[in-house]
């Protein structure tokens, strides 16, 4: 496989995992509500800065042999180390063109920023792209209340104009969904709300595999280790507690793997309960 790209099964389901560069953010960004103490320990245990979290984006390809699925189309060009993933797509051997579904799990720009053109045109002309109704609601109000989130304002209004201008430019090609559906043979979504309102998991279940993609449910880890540390991207924090409890039950309950958006690529692993509560990360295939 090309650089940056790592491919696996799930049952008849060919897999490709694509990244789609990174960012940095300030690490209160990621745990605001995190004891400094424990929190220092747990990054210092691990090596990882203090300061800083380098956060991957990894989006998710599906070839089911009559469809191909974009789950999640990256920053674009609202991130200066990102935009790849249609350069990546082409090195695979896939075209624009051929993918004929594209699963939007919500409409942060790291998520949606490569779903549109230079010209603010889809990139994936031949697709259906998937969001689900209370997304769409929550970023076409009249007024966006993202009061919710514990980054800057900055930031806000950067996620507000985002959202409606590639949500705009998308509408015709949008399919709404409401609850738990199975959008292709073997191919769920689940309402996975918190991290915005209409926040989405995907699930595959294929010849007696499956795997979860819990999207940005959980954005480091660490918040699997520590479930009740919050988010600061969650809009809803304690309703996005309860959504990565739920699923990361499920995923336990039914011995599924789990892939995640912003974990170390491939961003595809396990969990397990640990015995001092919260889950470990089992990186892997």
């Amino acid at each position: 496989m090309p650089a940056g790209s790592h491919r696996f099964q799930v049952g008849s389901i060919g897999c490709t995992v694509l990244t789609d560069g990174y960012c940095g953010y300030p690490t209160s960004w990621f745990f605001p509500s995190a004891d400094a103490e424990e929190l220092f320990r747990a990054l210092e245990e691990r090596k990882i800065s203090q300061e800083t979290v380098l956060t991957p984006y990894v989006c998710l390809v599906l070839e089911t042999g009559r469809n191909v699925v974009l789950v999640d189309t990256g920053a674009g060009e609202s991130v200066p180390t990102a935009g790849a993933v249609i350069a990546r797509l082409e090195v695979a051997g896939i075209r624009p063109s051929d993918i004929d579904t594209v699963v939007l799990t919500h409409a942060h720009p790291d998520h949606v920023g490569g779903a549109l053109d230079a010209r603010s045109r889809p990139a994936f002309p031949n697709a259906r792209y998937i969001l689900s109704e209370p997304e769409w609601d929550f970023w076409m109000a009249e007024r966006v209340n993202l009061d919710g989130l514990r980054v800057p304002e900055e930031l806000k209004s950067t996620f507000t104009r985002e959202a409606r201008r590639h949500l705009t430019a998308l509408r015709h090609k949008v399919e709404l969904v409401a609850g738990e559906v199975e959008i292709l043979p073997e191919v769920w979504v689940i309402p996975a709300p918190g991290h915005t309102p209409g926040h989405l998991a995907l699930l595959l279940a294929s010849d007696g595999q499956q795997m979860l993609n819990i999207a940005d449910a959980a954005a480091h880890p660490l918040h699997l280790e520590h479930p009740e540390w919050e988010n600061g991207f969650d809009l809803a924090p304690e309703q996005a507690l309860a959504t990565r409890r739920d699923l990361l039950e499920r995923a336990v309950a039914g011995n599924m793997h789990l892939m995640a958006f912003h974990f170390p690529f491939p961003g595809v692993g396990r969990v397990t309960p640990r015995p001092a509560g919260g889950w470990e990360w089992m990186p892997g295939w």
